[in-house]
This record gives C-alpha cells, structure tokens and sequence, in this order.
C-alpha cells in the first residue's frame, strides 16, 4: 500500500522567533492598518521583511514631509496652516506607495485566505514544540484578554505573552522609541503635578500623531494572534488523537468489574 504523498502546504512554522503561521483574515482589516499605517497590513499578515521596510519608509516620508501635521492642522480646522506645513517635493513621493501598499494588504490577505483552506485541507502535521539553543517554544492554549490587557498597558508584551518574539520586541522598541521622540513621559509629569497650561508644550505633534494607529493595531493584532494560536492548538491536538488513538487496530483498555 502506498502511502499519501507528503503535504505540498503547512499551517505553520516554528523558530526561536516565534510562530509564522496561515490564519484566515479580513482583507478589509489588512487594507485598513495598511491604510492607517503603512506595512501594519503586511505586518497583520506576518510578512516581516516588507512589514519593516513599508514601516521604515512610512516614518522617514512622514517626517520629512510634515504629512502628520498637515493631518492635524486640517482636523481642527487650520487648513492655510495646513498647506504651509507639508513639503510637497515629498509628498508626492508618498502617494504611490502608500496606495501601493493598502492595494497589496488587499490583495496578499485574498490569496494567503486561499493558502490557508488548501492547507487546512491537506492537513499536514503541525509543530506541537521545539526545543533550540536560543529558546524553548510549545504550544498551548491562551487567554486572549491576557494579550489584550497587557497590550493596553504595555504595548508588545502581549505578543511576547503569544509567543511572537520578532513582533513582540520590534513593537516594544517603535513605541518606545516614538513615546520617548514625541515626549510624552515629560507631558505626563506636567500632568501629573497639576501643571496643566504646560501639558501641551513640550508636545512633538508629528510624532505624537503616530501613537494613535500604533496602539489600536498593537492591540487588536495581540488578541487576534492568541485566538488563532489557540486554534491551531486545538487543530494539532487532533491531529494527535486521530493518528495515535483512532486506528481500527487499537486495543481499548478494557475495566474490569
């Protein structure tokens, strides 16, 4: 009798860096943090390297066209002020990327969608642990609040509660970084002592503006990643039971009374 042939796709991929795995996801989410943030979408997508790069050329086109602070005037109604502020000689720059980058989270979340079903159909072992030098990885199951709290309080510790060791420390050092940039620790303190009319002041506002779209996706993408993991826990878990307990060959532990 010959056997199946091996799986040509896998659900996932253990490394000391965390878990790469397919998930079913909302193409519309992808445009949307693409749209907020460029690279969120590949980063939603666990495409790191054109994650890290789109979010690279997002901060350095932003700052240097004042694109955040044109956002801001125009929000509040400043719109001449507005006009001044941005640098169209990169502004221009930005534009095609940035409608580049939302079509292709799109695009990418449609055909990794289709990946995942062939997949799942084929149904090829998953990593259930990997012990290496530079870590010790298992699955199991986690509470999605837990990576949503400690998200709100501190963001990329929730993926470091998920296991997801690239993503997890690359969010902690940006939203450390930007906090620090846009001093927000010396608004707090301002805040904190009762000096209100100085809360504002030592603001960077085309800094500051980031934080917003950073927060939200941090958030949501901890609690989606623990809920998908916890289903690839409960997928590999049956894997195990089917090939080890549901042979016909079998012998059932008989009770005896």
């Amino acid at each position: 009798m010959r056997s199946p042939p091996p799986a040509r796709r896998s659900l996932a991929h253990m490394t000391p860096l965390g878990l790469t795995c397919l998930q079913p996801r909302n193409p519309w989410m992808a445009a949307f943090f693409a749209f907020s943030f460029p690279g969120f979408g590949y980063l939603l997508l666990e495409r790191y390297l054109a994650a890290f790069m789109f979010i690279g050329w997002e901060v350095f086109i932003n700052t240097k066209a004042h694109l955040n602070l044109g956002i801001l005037y125009s929000m509040i109604g400043r719109f001449d002020q507005a006009k001044s502020v941005l640098d169209t000689n990169w502004l221009i720059l930005y534009i095609t990327l940035y409608l580049f980058n939302i079509w292709d989270s799109y695009r990418l979340a449609v055909d990794l969608n289709k990946q995942y079903r062939l997949a799942k159909h084929e149904d090829a072992d998953l990593p259930s642990s990997r012990v290496s030098f530079w870590d010790i990885d298992f699955r199991d199951k986690k509470r999605p609040s837990t990576a949503l709290l400690w998200s709100i309080l501190i963001p990329g510790t929730g993926h470091l509660y998920a296991h997801k060791m690239l993503t997890g420390l690359f969010i902690l050092g940006a939203t450390l970084t930007v906090t620090a940039i846009s001093r927000i620790p010396l608004s707090i303190h301002y805040l904190a002592v009762g000096d209100f009319p100085s809360v504002l002041r030592p603001l960077d506002m085309q800094w500051a503006m980031y934080l917003p779209s950073m927060y939200t996706f941090f958030v949501y993408d901890a609690y989606g990643s623990v809920v998908e993991q916890n289903k690839l826990f409960e997928i590999e878990q049956a894997q195990f039971l089917k090939q080890h307990y549901q042979s016909a060959e079998f012998p059932m532990p008989m009770q005896e009374w």
